[in-house]
């Protein structure tokens, strides 16, 4: 019996497709701009501090169509008799069960530990926002 291990091959680095989204001057804080890639589809938002973000349009929670959800922001848990209302544009509600997910950092609000938003890097390049996804197999050749 052999106990030396067998080395594992390195795994492929996955090809990736850069999107155009269009020009970073139009997108108004809170409003998604749809692209596609193959089937996917994947909404592209600015936020109100002017960070883009680009996410899969999947609700984690039943696969709705997250990007027609309203987004907003958020009336966090406070004392009693005061009441605030935080995170303009950066919060978006699922429009078939309510759940809102942190389009920050992509957790769901309520429940921390349940799957999260898929993002896509996003990028400025000549005033034009891209993004990069991963390649499916049909858009690698293979």
């Amino acid at each position: 019996m052999n106990d030396t291990a067998t080395p594992t091959p390195p795994r492929a680095r996955r090809q990736t497709i850069t999107l155009d989204a269009g020009e970073a001057e139009g997108f108004a804080p809170g409003d998604f701009h749809m692209i596609t890639a193959g089937t996917r589809r994947i909404g592209v938002i600015r936020l109100q501090n002017g960070e883009f973000r680009a996410l899969r349009d999947w609700c984690p929670h039943k696969g709705a169509a997250i990007c027609k959800g309203i987004v907003s922001g958020t009336w966090p848990p406070s004392s009693p008799g005061e009441l605030r209302y935080e995170r303009e544009n950066e919060i978006v509600a699922c429009p078939w069960h309510g759940f809102e997910y942190d389009l920050v950092s992509g957790a769901e609000l309520c429940q921390p530990d349940a799957p999260k938003l898929r993002f896509y890097p996003t990028a400025i390049v000549d005033g034009r926002v891209v993004v990069t996804v991963p390649a499916t197999r049909t858009e690698q050749g293979t």
